[in-house]
């Protein structure tokens, strides 16, 4: 293994764990905090607070040699090839967070930048939001071309488990504009043999916050489905349990891409008689209860996103719920096309599998009721629609050909599913 010096600034939870797994992994690493109780605890081959695993490793990477510890990190960083800042970025009274202690830090990095002989690594490990390696880190480094490169690098270190977690992660994202500093550090994960999802700056910023709320709004959804089990008298063990039991929808990567409203005849109705059902057992599930006031707020941004086109003729490709059905039943399409009609817009749609003539029942009775002049905007073929419209909005999942046709047309594009314009 080539000789690898990195020096993390920080030696709070996150600071400490990383230092001391980089050492175990064969790094040569330099601790660096400005409270001389950690550095001294480190040097003494102690661990600055409890963690499992943590001391252990503490000690063997100060008598190998391999971990050091400093308050003076001009020195430190000399002959670093990667300054890894973990430091906190705690709440502000607003929620928002205080990122003193990042600015802290660069402005102590930024004198010695231009003292160096080589370039240096700034990975930002710290949870910050989306753009503050480039609108915070990097003005303040003021680092001429080749000096320095940032890259995000967010750690997932739960306390009580934080030496495992680095050293099996589930998951590890490197982000960066600068491709090489983006693969050097993803190399230094190698002896773990594990993949390194590499991805843009802002994406790793915000995919720490993704999976901490995601995991937050699985421990909620899990509490509330509890206390409404167990007012019916239900085992909410045992319901949680057969829940995750299913790993092509529930506990998998199912409905996890954002895309276009929700709709059927399933969730919305099934909501609405959970949350009836909660308020009449005098029971609060505001996390469920939100699902469908959020499910309309997205419906709302689509909607606002499409009548702020400067299309006159606005051709919607998809009618139904979602793809390979003709039920229309509480489509946010339908709720789409109301609005850009009640706004005066001209709008013709095509979905392949909807026609008037061969739906019957309550799905032919909500199309009736919600557009009575449905027929008037149905377009038979997709080709007719790619012929009048002059902005195409795509509502739904479509097939390769019909993909490929829309391609053909030059049409500019509006896709809810992927929620991109082009």
């Amino acid at each position: 293994m080539a000789h690898t010096e990195i020096v993390v600034l920080g030696l709070g939870y996150v600071g400490c764990v990383t230092a001391a797994c980089f050492a175990r992994l064969g790094y040569s690493v330099t601790g660096v905090d400005r409270d001389e109780l950690k550095v001294n605890a480190v040097l003494a081959a102690r661990a600055p607070f409890f963690e499992p695993g943590l001391e252990e490793l503490i000690q063997k990477g100060v008598a190998a040699g391999r971990l050091k510890a400093s308050v003076d990190a001009a020195a430190a960083l000399a002959q670093a090839d990667f300054a890894f800042i973990c430091v906190g970025t705690p709440s502000q009274a607003n929620g928002s967070q205080s990122l003193e202690q990042l600015e802290r830090i660069c402005q102590q990095l930024r004198p010695v930048l231009s003292k160096r002989g080589k370039p240096l690594v700034v990975v930002v490990r710290s949870t910050v939001f989306p753009g503050t390696a480039e609108e915070v880190v990097m003005p303040a480094l003021g680092a001429a071309p080749g000096q320095a490169a940032v890259v995000s690098n967010p750690e997932f270190l739960r306390e009580g488990s934080a030496v495992k977690d680095f050293l099996e992660p589930s998951l590890v994202v490197v982000g960066g504009a600068d491709a090489g500093a983006v693969a050097r550090t993803s190399a230094l994960y190698g002896p773990l043999g594990v993949p390194v999802c590499q991805v843009s700056l802002r994406a790793a910023e915000m995919i720490k916050y993704a999976c901490n709320a995601f995991h937050a709004v699985k421990i909620a959804f899990a509490n509330e489905v509890g206390a409404l089990s167990t007012r019916f008298d239900v085992d909410p063990q045992e319901v949680m349990a057969t829940l995750c039991r299913d790993e092509k929808l529930n506990i998998s990567p199912a409905y996890l891409k954002p895309g276009f409203a929700f709709g059927g005849s399933c969730l919305p109705k099934d909501l609405r008689a959970l949350n009836f059902r909660a308020s009449r057992l005098d029971l609060e599930l505001p996390l469920l209860r939100s699902a469908l006031s959020s499910n309309q707020a997205h419906l709302d941004r689509a909607i606002h996103a499409i009548l702020a086109l400067p299309a006159q003729k606005l051709g919607v490709v998809g009618l139904a719920f979602k793809e390979n059905t003709d039920d229309v039943r509480e489509s946010p399409v339908v709720a789409l096309l109301e609005s850009l009609i009640g706004k005066g817009r001209q709008v013709r749609v095509h979905d392949p599998h909807i026609r008037m003539d061969s739906i019957y029942g309550a799905n032919r009775n909500f199309v009736e009721s919600s557009i009575p002049h449905i027929g008037k905007l149905l377009d038979s073929s997709l080709e007719g629609l790619l012929g009048w419209a002059d902005h195409l909005v795509i509502a739904q999942k479509q097939g390769p050909e019909a993909m490929r046709k829309i391609g053909e047309s030059r049409l500019p594009v509006t896709d809810l599913v992927n929620r991109v314009t082009g």
